[in-house]
């Protein structure tokens, strides 16, 4: 385990202390924290588009000025040289938008998660002999965290279970998406080809 989830432990409840209202409590905070994560996470890969379009559209303006411009032959290779280098930030600039697609991806998932959630809690409220019966909360909690498919929401999922904050949470798991983000670019920068 990490020095973070380490010192950053929130209360364990008795089971005398159980209540089906502060499970809810935990529920609605759990899908604030998802929700939250996700926008600042959507907003960085919007971000990431935005940049890589404008860049783009920058060096295609950049090369036709260029090709406009060429009339002696000894020109050319100086655009060959000027072409082959734009070509590169090019490339680079789409390598960041196909991240960011796929982070847009992950963020529709997310979203997903919380409104199956959700709709889990909603339906186990509406029975009154479901509702005050510990068994049938602890089963909905283990499958919604069971349909997690990233380590950060599952460490997410367990500290707001043990009445963790919404702000420490968070923090918990950025450090955590993080650390997977890193990892999950550098095995895609392996893998992907653009040309």
């Amino acid at each position: 385990m990490n020095q973070v989830s380490e010192e950053a432990q929130p209360p364990q409840h008795s089971s005398a202390d159980w209540s089906h209202v502060k499970e809810t409590i935990n529920m609605l905070c759990l899908a604030v924290c998802q929700i939250e994560a996700t926008m600042v996470d959507s907003n960085q890969s919007v971000d990431t588009l935005t940049h890589s379009f404008t860049k783009l559209a920058s060096h295609t303006g950049d090369i036709c000025t260029q090709i406009q411009k060429l009339s002696k032959p000894e020109e050319l290779e100086i655009f060959k040289s000027d072409f082959a280098e734009t070509a590169r930030e090019m490339n680079t600039n789409i390598g960041a938008s196909i991240q960011a697609f796929q982070f847009y991806d992950r963020v529709c998932q997310r979203l997903d998660h919380v409104t199956r959630s959700l709709e889990k809690v909603s339906e186990l409220m509406q029975h009154d002999e479901q509702i005050a019966n510990p068994e049938q909360w602890r089963s909905l909690q283990e499958r919604i965290k069971s349909s997690y498919t990233m380590e950060a929401e599952r460490i997410m999922f367990e500290y707001i279970m043990r009445g963790g904050t919404i702000e420490e949470a968070l923090k918990i798991y950025n450090h955590h998406f993080e650390k997977e983000t890193e990892q999950a670019l550098d095995a895609d920068n392996d893998e992907i080809e653009l040309f």
